[in-house]
């Protein structure tokens, strides 16, 4: 079975490639149809680097690890032929101390597809065909739209922030950074009830974070962030920036929760991390998720949310270099997303 493949072999380099599916099927894996997948930041640290957080690639790989797909063989597995089904990419043991607490996000020995730090790598689903564990895909209701769907797993991560800084109907939250995940962080903390600002250097993404529930949001580095001390319950940092972790950290209230869904980027700006110990605040971190999947498939199957608000392009698998560099470039609001050929 022919299909089309997009490799990253080098960094800001994607070849496109037409491969040959295998014949055979692992017993505990399905085939999958390509339905939609997106580009997250931790594609665009391997884009830009061939590497992210430290872990760099030892070789050409697939990347893409937010997507749908159709079922292509159920293989025995229990699907049914054509069935759209949700992917969670996150392949953890099932056996160890911390699988065993629901703490799926902390296995020592966890897979994870386009990713470094599983080695071998496993290629990830910016390719028309692939085989993946039964065990990690959802079925879904007919109703959901593919291109909807793809947000399951990014907005999983930031349900998971949200969750870690105890989110209430009763808070006050600022978001500092509306990128995809600051979006999707919005999107869960509207979805708890409270009220949620947003900040960002652009007012564009402003918009796209009201349309999706924000009712109030600042450029940053304007006179009037001066205002927004010590104002918040809690903040979720998603910018990726030092400036933004500062900026929370003026924003938070004594006693307050700071959640750190973005991973900030080593720089020479300081952390002003003496307000940490002045304001008694709370900093918790937030990697993947654990049983947020399925909370985010279920608020995607609800209809509640209005995802393309927060799409801001689409593209083939054949254009998968074009797609990461619209990406790279930081004018795309929203998602980004890669479609079967």
């Amino acid at each position: 079975m022919a299909y089309t493949q997009s490799l990253l072999t080098a960094a800001r380099k994607i070849e496109v490639r037409h491969a040959e599916m295998p014949d055979g099927i692992a017993s505990d894996h399905i085939r999958l149809r390509l339905a939609t997948a997106s580009i997250c930041g931790t594609d665009m640290h391997y884009f830009r680097h061939f590497a992210n957080a430290g872990f760099v690639l030892d070789y050409p790989v697939t990347l893409g690890h937010e997507a749908c797909a159709y079922v292509e063989d159920p293989n025995g597995c229990g699907f049914e032929k054509g069935q759209l089904v949700a992917i969670n990419p996150l392949i953890p043991c099932g056996e160890c101390e911390k699988c065993r607490a629901g703490d799926i996000n902390m296995c020592p020995t966890k897979r994870f597809p386009g990713s470094a730090t599983t080695k071998p790598h496993i290629d990830g689903f910016f390719r028309d065909i692939f085989d993946f564990p039964a065990r990690c895909c959802h079925g879904v209701s007919d109703a959901v739209a593919p291109d909807h769907l793809t947000f399951a797993e990014p907005l999983a991560c930031a349900l998971h922030s949200v969750n870690r800084a105890g989110v209430t109907a009763n808070d006050s939250v600022l978001i500092t950074g509306c990128g995809p995940m600051g979006l999707l962080a919005t999107v869960g903390a509207v979805a708890k009830g409270a009220t949620v600002h947003v900040t960002d250097l652009r007012a564009p993404a402003i918009e796209a974070a009201r349309a999706v529930g924000a009712s109030d949001g600042f450029i940053a580095a304007r006179n009037d962030m001066n205002n927004l001390k010590e104002v918040y319950d809690i903040v979720i940092e998603a910018s990726g920036s030092p400036h933004g972790y500062n900026q929370a950290l003026d924003a938070v209230r004594k006693q307050g929760t700071i959640s750190v869904l973005s991973l900030i980027q080593p720089s020479e700006v300081p952390i002003n991390l003496h307000l940490n110990a002045l304001k008694e605040v709370t900093s918790v971190g937030s990697i993947l998720f654990t049983g947020e999947f399925a909370d985010a498939v279920a608020l995607i199957e609800s209809g509640t949310v209005d995802f393309e608000a927060i799409t801001a392009a689409r593209f083939p698998v054949s254009e998968t270099q074009a797609a990461c560099e619209m990406m790279a470039d930081g004018h795309a609001v929203g998602k980004v997303l890669i479609k079967p050929q």
